[in-house]
């Protein structure tokens, strides 16, 4: 009887080993996984399969710190967001809830974190596609016209199905400050939470903030005129002393149906051609992504090429690759006065076109480039001499030390270009700037760096090419 007892105490632990072996732990679901973003125009639009996706979007950053969604079983969100009001709807399904040791996440206020008030009940964004059909026409009826293109064939291809007879661009120039373009870019937003690496929101309230929209008017075939949102940027005037303002683009976003179709690069020229007109300082840029940083420097070399007084310069530096055997020379501050743009060059594209010597700097290389014959071996070779000299000067910065002094470069709050802060070594030794470890290490990691200029040149002065035929 004992050893039946014994029996009968072993099969009841079993029992509750296998009862806690089954308990059900959360491990959660990250919301990347189980949320998908929708862009639709019309209500027929709304659920279904084949409607436009933004595709990838980072929504983990608004779910905790490891991004994950706890507490539902077979979770799906997807979220449909109207290009005509830009309000949205969030349509939430899942099998049941449970507390698996983490809690059951409160969906409301992620999503509201993301979306704010235009977060809208199903019937309510259903009725949006017939309240608010026409108000992007409504709020750009105010608004500065700045530039009105005729529209390319491919740019209809995506609405060919409405039956238009004809389309324009046009890139319409707003204050922030205006209540009703406040509350239009407050519906953007998410848009710019989603889609702008490190975006956030600028500050309505401040009337030196402006906004360049940029959208497709059209016509259909009973009259009626449409106007259709493609993209926008935010652009800051920002006092420059002592006397002048520079204008700073602070976002610029094309909505992802419109991509590639030269949109941004529209809305771009127009910030220039504003700097141009109204005599701004020059035009700078807040934290470039680095496709943004690329299509600047397309564009402004673009404009560069027909800036007739930078040529006799561009010819020179050409010149001196073609006459000059780098590798060998003894005296390299020389060689990079001779390759680099005169100062009064330098003076003459800010005050004209408004680049600033930073951005013309990076263009200078890709100018001379495209003027080179890469057949000439020996000037190519020269070519990449020249940008690693500079690539080095920027990091060692050897002109500007002297027993042990040494210029840094450092970002400010008051302005677009660089500030400097000297440094001194103990005993007056030689810094070494940026580059860690030995000479060897030093001089791989140098040839790195000079190799990536060299493809970035080359992919600029491709695009560029390409525009410009």
């Amino acid at each position: 009887m004992a050893l039946k007892g014994k029996e009968a105490d072993a099969e009841t632990e079993t029992k509750k080993r296998k009862r806690a072996g089954f308990a059900r732990i959360d491990a959660g679901v990250e919301a990347n996984e189980c949320i998908k973003v929708y862009l639709v125009k019309s209500q027929d639009e709304v659920g279904a399969t084949n409607s436009f996706c933004i595709d990838p979007v980072d929504l983990n950053q608004f779910f905790g710190e490891d991004g994950k969604i706890y507490g539902y079983k077979n979770l799906k969100i997807d979220i449909w967001m109207s290009i005509k009001s830009f309000q949205a709807f969030a349509d939430i399904t899942y099998e049941n809830t449970f507390d698996g040791g983490k809690g059951i996440t409160d969906l409301k206020p992620a999503l509201q974190s993301i979306f704010g008030e235009s977060l809208l009940e199903k019937e309510e964004f259903l009725q949006t596609f017939s309240t608010e059909i026409h108000c992007i026409r409504s709020i750009m009826s105010d608004g500065e016209p700045i530039r009105c293109d005729l529209s390319r064939e491919s740019d209809d291809a995506s609405n060919a199905h409405l039956g238009v007879n004809g389309s324009t661009m046009e890139v319409i120039r707003m204050n922030l400050h205006a209540m009703p373009v406040g509350l239009l870019y407050s519906r953007l937003v998410p848009l710019v939470l989603l889609l702008v690496e490190g975006g956030s929101p600028v500050d309505v309230t401040d009337p030196k903030w402006d906004v360049y929209f940029i959208v497709k008017k059209t016509n259909d075939l009973s009259g009626v005129h449409n106007m259709d949102l493609l993209g926008f940027a935010t652009v800051y005037r920002f006092y420059h002393y002592p006397d002048s303002t520079r204008l700073r683009v602070g976002q610029i976003l094309v909505l992802p149906p419109y991509q590639g179709q030269g949109h941004g690069r529209r809305l771009l020229e127009s910030i220039y051609s504003v700097a141009v007109s109204e005599n701004f300082y020059d035009v700078t840029f807040e934290e470039p992504s680095d496709y943004l940083q690329y299509l600047r420097a397309c564009i402004d070399t673009l404009r560069l090429l027909d800036f007739e007084p930078i040529k006799p310069a561009i010819n020179s530096a050409v010149q001196y690759l073609k006459e000059n055997n780098l590798s060998k020379r003894t005296n390299k501050s020389s060689s990079k006065s001779q390759f680099g743009p005169p100062q009064h060059v330098i003076a003459v594209v800010r005050q004209k076109l408004k680049i600033n010597k930073k951005q013309f700097m990076k263009c200078w290389d890709v100018l001379v480039y495209l003027n080179l014959d890469p057949k000439n071996s020996r000037c190519m070779e020269n070519f990449k001499v020249s940008v690693s000299d500079r690539v080095k000067g920027d990091i060692l910065d050897k002109d500007s030390e002297a027993n042990g002094k040494r210029l840094i470069e450092v970002p400010n709050d008051y302005d677009h270009d660089m500030t400097f802060v000297v440094m001194w070594s103990e005993a007056g030794e030689e810094t070494t700037g940026a580059l860690d470890g030995d000479q060897a290490a030093q001089e791989e990691q140098l040839k790195q760096l000079v190799d990536k200029q060299i493809e970035d040149i080359v992919k600029i002065a491709q695009k560029v090419y390409l525009l410009r035929k």
